[in-house]
């Protein structure tokens, strides 16, 4: 099934109206309730806060003529004492419907974009990264085609080029690296926890 430029606008309109991504999918043919929520991410439309078809309510009520505003009755004087003034609120920034955006949606990065540097819970210790290194120095470089049970399977280099191998050298018993490897693949819970400290 492909997006035509009709389906997409049929898309789009049942998503306005606030039918349900299963409705759309159904409308559509050929296509499935995730599909229609995947077109929909990607085409970047509205999440439509609120359930239950409140979004098809408001577009509606948006449609709808507006009523002219009749004047309202002044509000009658209160006999008790107003409390203390509250300092006032700081409006949420709102997107291009006018939903409010949460901090959460605010750091979600675009598809496409490289993610930031993320800080990791189980960095290698220096000791273990010198011992990798000079391991990987005396390393078998085998291709994919050449590993067997006995020897390290750690990749090393990037995949999509020539200069991608594995390390070959002999497996520690019951694991799939030799013994430097090991030391970096398998750290020990109450390691990672002191280098978070």
């Amino acid at each position: 099934m492909s997006w035509t430029d009709e389906r997409v606008e049929t898309l789009k309109r049942m998503w306005g109206e606030g039918q349900s991504a299963s409705q759309i999918a159904k409308e559509l043919g050929g296509v499935t309730r995730n599909a229609v929520i995947g077109k929909v991410h990607r085409l970047g439309l509205s999440n439509r806060a609120g359930s239950g078809g409140n979004a098809g309510k408001a577009a509606a009520k948006e449609k709808a003529p507006s009523k002219p505003a009749t004047p309202k009755a002044p509000p009658k004087a209160k006999t008790k004492a107003a409390p203390a003034s509250k300092p006032a609120k700081e409006e949420p920034e709102l997107d291009e419907n006018g939903i409010p955006i949460s901090a959460a949606r605010r750091a979600i990065i675009p598809a496409g974009q490289p993610l930031p540097p993320q800080p990791s819970a189980n960095e290698i210790s220096p000791e273990a990264l010198a011992k990798v290194n000079e391991v990987e120095k005396t390393a078998k470089k085998l291709s994919l085609m050449e590993l067997t049970e006995k020897t390290c399977k750690w990749p090393v280099g990037d995949p999509a080029t020539d200069d991608f191998w594995f390390c070959g050298l002999p497996v520690q018993a019951g694991k799939p690296y030799c013994e430097a490897h090991v030391g970096v693949a398998f750290q020990p819970m109450s390691a990672r926890r002191d280098r978070r400290r």
